[in-house]
């Protein structure tokens, strides 16, 4: 099989040569500890054994963007005004390795809010992809990988709302102005329809991905009711418009603890979820006898195993051996790889999970590393 028909078929749950499986890679400081210890990107890349994808997720973000402007530096953070218009401190030894402060976000009200998606979310696809989309798509199409696109950050009706006013404002705009939230969720519903409307008139997809990350290590940000009422309309509105234009899997990306949102995830019609935060309780093996098969999974191997070395490894991975082989799941770490994996054991849990995932013996063995 190649990588698309092996997806297709797992997600289908039809037998398959291996089970298809994944790498979400490591943090930017722990590239740089894997390359203190032999990690060489030119020279061998040990994700080359996994299934590969097209993977579009930044087809969604404010355009233009916002110039980044810095307010305030010293010799550990710096303040700025980031891409998507949030004022924000973070520091300034691996950034991307630390959660930043969030100071003020670019929407405060009614007529901020109109501004900002007038100016910045207009589905121009010229502008969003490239001049040359309705050519790039389709040569991209013709590749015999899954075409993945996940509306990251920008797709959704929690997450990019909270990028837009913030956390604990959207939250206080539940209970003090329902209709503003509304309208901002409504907005996000056309915008994405809008975009992907003139993507399906070029190509198909194989999967579409909204973007929530609306929970934290033990229940959701806001109450399943809330979500029943004010998001699922606008799930359903959406899912149906994609599945009409012949989208047969469409999911969910959101961290932490979401077993109270499933359901009503699944009523809205979606059909995969990823990635299954293990230290936030969320458990595939679980999830699957719950709500069984329609609910197909991506990810959901606890990434702390890998730190841990190769008997941890080997238990995490026979934990999840009957999940693989039943179907309908795509394993991979439940987020990028932490700086306290070594290269070794990253290396050993590819070269692992690609035998746990019935990869022939001597492909395995030929990949260097």
């Amino acid at each position: 099989m190649n990588d698309l028909e092996r997806f297709h078929a797992c997600m289908a749950y039809r037998p398959v040569d291996h089970t298809p499986f994944w790498s979400w890679g490591g943090w930017e400081e722990t590239v740089e500890r894997w390359q203190k210890e032999g990690y060489d990107p030119k020279r061998t890349e040990p994700a080359d054994i996994c299934d590969k994808r097209l993977w579009f997720g930044g087809w969604f973000i404010p355009n233009p963007p916002f110039e980044r402007k810095v307010v305030e530096e010293n010799e550990y953070s710096v303040v700025y005004i980031n891409h998507e218009g949030i004022l924000m401190r973070e520091m300034k030894d691996h950034a991307s390795s630390s959660m930043p402060q969030f100071l003020k976000f670019p929407v405060e009200n009614r007529q901020e809010f109109r501004a900002f998606w007038k100016e910045r979310m207009q589905p121009d696809l010229a502008k969003r992809i490239g001049p040359d989309w309705k050519q790039k798509l389709p040569e991209q199409r013709a590749q015999p990988l899954p075409f993945i696109i996940i509306s990251d950050r920008w797709g959704g009706f929690f997450g990019p709302l909270r990028n837009l006013v913030g956390v604990e404002n959207l939250c206080m705009l539940f209970h003090d102005d329902p209709a503003f939230v509304e309208e901002m969720m409504e907005a996000n519903a056309d915008f994405i329809m809008a975009i992907m409307s003139q993507i399906l008139d070029v190509i198909e997809i194989d999967a579409f991905g909204f973007w929530e990350d609306m929970a934290y290590n033990h229940a959701p940000l806001i109450s399943p009711e809330m979500v029943r009422r004010y998001m699922l309309p606008r799930y359903r509105k959406v899912v149906e418009f994609l599945r009409k234009r012949g989208v047969k899997y469409i999911g969910l990306d959101s961290d932490g603890q979401i077993d109270s949102l499933i359901p009503i995830w699944m009523d809205a019609g979606l059909n995969f979820l990823y990635p299954f935060e293990v230290q936030s309780g969320m458990d595939v093996l679980k999830v699957r006898k719950k709500y069984g098969r329609e609910l197909r999974m991506w990810g959901g191997v606890d990434k702390r195993a890998l730190a841990k070395g190769p008997a941890a490894i080997d238990a995490e991975l026979a934990r999840l051996k009957p999940l693989i082989d039943a179907g309908g799941y795509i394993p991979h770490t439940d987020h990028s790889c932490p700086p306290d994996i070594s290269f070794t054991n990253y290396c050993y849990y590819l070269k692992k999970l690609a035998v746990v995932c019935n990869v022939t013996t001597h492909v395995v063995k030929s990949v260097a590393v």
